[in-house]
């Protein structure tokens, strides 16, 4: 196997990525498959709406929160020894969850997925980093191993459709049985084993500490997108700043620190890391937004609407291969500015369409916001990778992960915010004085409550809530155009240091001319 020496990866560095693909593929696919299951799963186990919020929110919380720490404990005990137990973990978790006879039950099954989901996902970018040497190998292999990300997201709807139609709800979760199973009988024969070469000490306060900022701030985002800033909302996010200043002077005292804050004095780190949170953030929402319209606007159901993400997906695709294959001719800096400058047009079109507009300009608009999106993911990602030294690997993998985790979920928190406001704004004076005051509530607090209680208001009541939706697409579309225009520019600008190997200069150029981009 190789290591960071340049050296160009062969056949079994390709078989190993594929393995890697694995848990890839299955973590895109838990990212969705869960909302088709959670109408059957409430008739089952008749969770009560603050349960039903933690089955599906313990996951990410777990995962946003431990994503640190899973990848520094990757380079002290070996990564693939930390992804085959998290493989195992998954299985075993998902399993209890599969059965589980009561809510509370499926929520601590989902918590250990979320454990188990958080040694999964920084290990396969810190494994291509050892397995990938060349740097144009290199960010082939994380464009690829996007793309596997993105196919197991776009498959979800349609996944968990199918098996929905012909099983109970628990068999959603059953799909990481023989994925993960695969995953760990090849393993040991196609992955190579690294840990760094000198491991000092694991500091559990630092452990404690990354959950303490992480988490709340999360909480605080997702509280946000249900409840606005309510002064228990306020408190975690400030909660979370704290801790978070804490936990990075601890971190500069350690001589072994749990996160090396000093990689965030290299430019191209930062960069790519501010480029990844700031593009995923109109990212995260405008997923939500065109979720709602083609099901609540356009009245399709789960299955059709999963079925018009394949042009999107596929579109991501697309840019998360061909992004790194360009970055041979081109600078880095320059195809990302470029690609999201087209992204940047995506959120524009988003910006003009209509409550009739149908499902294809939406649907084209999006598939421009994902081309972004699989630059943003691959080059970001390389980037970030290959500015961190061979034994921070685990580390920088998983400061991506994070960003990537925290960056989707603000933007369904501000950009849910920013169109709930429009919508309230819009819809408010339609509501006649006699609507029961439920009824009232519903129109007003948002479209799919509208639609829920569509047989008890006038169809004039409806038309103008979808027009107070779409007034706030709008909204959100043009802010979105002029926040990635700027991101392009931010692209172009701070990573311009960083480039292809000039002529003459050996592989590894990339890598050393972003580390000269400080």
């Amino acid at each position: 196997m190789t290591d960071r020496n340049g050296r160009r990866a062969g056949p079994a560095e390709w078989a190993g990525l594929a393995v890697l693909a694995l848990p890839t593929v299955l973590l895109g696919l838990d990212l969705t498959v869960l909302h088709l299951a959670l109408p059957s799963l409430a008739v089952d186990l008749r969770p009560s709406g603050a349960q039903e919020l933690w089955i599906v929110d313990a996951y990410g919380f777990l995962i946003a929160g431990l994503l640190i720490t899973m990848g520094t404990l990757g380079d002290r005990i070996g990564r693939r020894r930390l992804l085959m137990a998290g493989g195992a973990g998954f299985v075993a978790a998902s399993l209890a969850a599969a059965y589980s006879p009561t809510p509370e039950l499926l929520i601590a099954a989902r918590a250990a997925l979320g454990v188990a989901g958080a040694t999964l996902m920084p290990s396969p970018l810190a494994l291509i980093g050892d397995m990938f040497g060349d740097p144009r190998q290199r960010a082939v292999a994380i464009g690829l191993w996007t793309t596997f990300f993105a196919g197991g997201m776009a498959a979800g709807p349609l996944v968990g459709g199918a098996l929905l139609e012909h099983f109970w709800w628990g068999a959603a979760f059953l799909l990481a049985v023989p994925v993960n199973g695969a995953m760990l009988v090849l393993a040991p024969f196609l992955l190579p084993e690294h840990r760094a070469p000198r491991r000092g000490r694991f500091d559990l306060p630092s452990v404690a500490l990354s959950l303490a900022a992480i988490l709340p701030v999360v909480y605080a985002i997702k509280g946000v997108a249900k409840d606005g800033p309510t002064p228990v909302v306020l408190a975690a996010a400030v909660a979370g700043a704290v801790f978070a200043a804490v936990f990075v002077r601890r971190q500069r005292s350690l001589a072994d620190p749990l996160l090396d804050v000093s990689l965030f004095g290299d430019r191209a780190f930062s960069a790519a890391l501010a480029v990844m949170l700031a593009g995923l953030v109109g990212v995260g929402g405008t997923m939500l937004l065109t979720t709602q319209y083609l099901q609540l606007v356009e009245g399709l159901p789960p299955v059709a609407a999963g079925l018009w993400y394949g042009p999107p997906a596929l579109m991501m695709m697309v840019s998360a291969v061909a992004a790194p294959l360009l970055t041979r001719r081109v600078r880095p800096g320059s195809v990302l500015a470029g690609v999201l400058a087209l992204s940047a047009v995506g959120y524009a079109l988003l910006g003009v369409v209509g409550p009739d507009a149908g499902p294809v300009p939406v649907v084209a608009a999006f598939s421009l916001v994902y081309l972004g999106l699989g630059a943003i993911a691959a080059l970001g990602t390389d980037l970030v990778v290959g500015a961190a030294p061979a034994e921070k690997g685990g580390s920088a993998s998983a400061m991506s992960e994070t960003v990537q985790e925290l960056g989707l979920a603000a933007g369904v928190a501000l950009v849910g915010s920013l169109v709930g406001a429009v919508y309230t704004a819009g819809v408010r004076a339609a509501i006649p004085a006699g609507l029961p005051a439920d009824a009232a509530r519903a129109v007003e607090g948002s479209l799919a409550g509208a639609v829920s209680v569509a047989d008890r208001v006038p169809e004039p009541v409806l038309a103008q809530a979808e027009e107070a939706f779409v007034a706030g697409l709008n909204t959100a579309g043009w802010i979105g155009a002029a926040v990635v225009l700027a991101l392009a520019g931010v692209a172009a600008v701070a990573l311009r240091g960083v480039g292809a190997a000039p002529e003459g200069e050996p592989p590894g150029g990339l890598e050393a001319a972003a580390r000269r981009g400080h």
